[in-house]
């Protein structure tokens, strides 16, 4: 039997008035540096939002998210922080911020396959 690896995720949240800490789970994101793995899944539910908050940009929203997927391919469409090395870009997606699109602290776990962990984490946290 494979050893388990090391991973970390945190849950990515929407926060549409930061000064009242309310919040809506959207997504996850994972990283596993033995799998070589980041990446992120979300979906928002547009009803849900609106009625949690009527007055949200969803087009700005989408942009956010869409930034963090970018990011954890590491590419050139992720800019400068696609650039960094995998663990980087995770910390730096992970980083404690005051916007509409923040993530609950990071935690560990052990998994064999990170992608099916990610599907399973996005399962019980977000749907």
């Amino acid at each position: 039997m494979p050893e388990k690896q090391l991973f970390e995720y945190a849950v990515i949240r929407v926060v549409p008035r930061v000064e009242r800490e309310e919040f809506m789970n959207v997504g996850v994101i994972l990283y596993c540096s033995s799998q070589g793995f980041l990446q992120t899944r979300y979906e928002l539910n547009e009803q849900r939002l609106r009625a949690f908050s009527p007055e949200i940009d969803l087009p700005e929203l989408k942009e956010r998210l869409r930034a963090f997927e970018r990011i954890c391919a590491g590419r050139r469409e992720g800019g400068p922080i696609g650039q960094l090395p995998i663990a980087g870009r995770f910390r730096w997606l992970t980083a404690a911020r005051s916007t509409i699109v923040q993530t609950s602290a990071v935690h560990p776990g052990l998994c064999d396959s990170a992608p099916d962990t990610l599907d399973r984490l996005y399962s019980q946290l977000v749907q």
